[in-house]
């Protein structure tokens, strides 16, 4: 491995080589129940025919042009996702991080036409992540990614998801431009909210002129069996929201979605993107769209959300020692851990099953909605393997 690469990660001791479906294999030729999928991202599993002709179609066409032109791609892909979502109006960058940041420079923008530039303030919660770019990482306010980077941003509140009153009184401020938060939380350990508490935020800050914004990066195209998490209740959408993982099935493809008068601030020249939107993109997310949103898709995962969490709550209590609780929403499941979570992943991944780690000392699996219910069998007998592993290193220790 080579010292070339900034050392800001801490990689699994794992070289892969290629993947297909729901399997991804190393260079030594073992194979991998991936129940990552690119941390939610590769929610077609790996070299899904449509994405591999899409790209391969658009590859001997045209890569990128600037934005200063029209992309056809980027109208069809836009109407794709406001025909399917509360939103009017689309903008595309890269990434979740992104998707993000033109969230809260929507928000506060759209104070600012309105008259009010000091309504500036963004609620956000412990336990989310909004990703790493600096808004974003000051939105979700997580000490160990903020710490070394200067002064805290100005206008960012943390709160609890508990706390009911602190929201009440946070979105009545006169400062306050909008909340965000993920329907169900990824790395805060897959906890997901009611639709009774999003209501309530929902009413909340339309009463008080406040924007609400849905952070779907992780939760959002399939990955609850809807195609949105926030669709699962009426009465709960946002003004705003970023998608982006597995929108491109796994090429970088990030979108802010709003409605047409949440983004009335969004005029000519207050933002862009270099990359965002390019044709090689659009042509690999309207592909990966046109698979997720269809009902068989989402369907079948549905079936494969509830089988897998039937067999991990039989598990769970099987291994009470382990497992204390199996929480999330549909294929973003969380099993909170007895034993140190990260641990307990490369237990996993020495029985040939590939888990993500969580707050709250939580694995998560996110596997890909293509996942079969013979590998979500196989999923769970693997993991079950490490439990037993797990079981006998704690005996030894004892």
């Amino acid at each position: 491995m080579t010292d070339a690469l900034m050392g800001v990660y801490n990689r699994a001791p794992l070289a892969v080589s290629h993947g297909n479906g729901a399997w991804l294999h190393d260079i030594d030729g073992r194979a991998y129940l991936d129940c990552v999928a690119g941390i939610a991202t590769d929610a077609l599993g790996h070299a899904h025919p449509a994405l591999i002709a899409a790209l391969t179609e658009q590859a001997g066409k045209l890569w990128h042009v600037s934005n200063i032109f029209r992309i056809p791609g980027q109208d069809e892909l836009a109407e794709r996702l406001t025909d399917a979502s509360f939103a009017d109006v689309v903008f595309f960058g890269n990434s979740g991080s992104e998707a993000i940041e033109c969230a809260l420079k929507t928000a506060r923008r759209y104070h600012f036409v309105n008259g009010q530039p000091e309504r500036i303030d963004i609620i956000g919660f412990a336990g989310s992540f909004h990703g790493r770019t600096y808004a974003a990482i000051n939105a979700a306010g997580n000490p160990s990614y903020v710490e070394g980077f200067g002064p805290r941003l100005p206008g960012y509140v943390q709160l609890t998801i508990d706390d009911e009153a602190g929201i009440a009184e946070a979105i009545a401020r006169p400062t306050t431009a909008a909340l965000i938060v993920e329907p169900v939380q990824g790395e805060g350990g897959a906890r997901a909210l009611t639709g009774e508490w999003l209501k309530r935020v929902r009413d909340l800050c339309t009463a008080h002129g406040v924007l609400l914004i849905y952070d779907e990066v992780q939760s959002g195209m399939g990955r609850t069996g809807k195609l949105f998490a926030h669709q699962w209740f009426e009465g709960a959408e946002p003004d705003i929201m970023g998608v982006a993982k597995a929108l491109g099935g796994g090429f970088p493809v990030g979108a802010c979605l709003a409605t047409r008068e949440a983004a009335k601030g969004m005029t000519v020249g207050v933002h862009g993107s270099t990359f965002g939107g390019n044709p090689l993109a659009m042509a690999v997310a309207i592909a990966a769209f046109d698979e997720i949103a269809k009902e068989s898709t989402l369907t079948h995962a549905r079936a494969i959300a509830d089988d897998l969490k039937t067999r991990l709550t039989d598990l769970a209590a099987r291994y009470p020692d382990l497992i204390v609780d199996v929480r999330g929403k549909g294929l973003l499941i969380g099993l909170k851990m007895i034993p140190n979570n990260r641990e307990f992943m490369a237990l996993a991944r020495d029985h040939g099953v590939l888990v993500a780690g969580g707050g709250e000392n939580c694995v998560r699996l996110l596997p890909p909605l293509i996942l079969s219910h013979e590998e979500a069998a196989e999923a769970v007998t693997r993991l079950e393997a490490a439990c037993e592993a797990a079981r006998a290193q704690l005996a030894k220790a004892a």
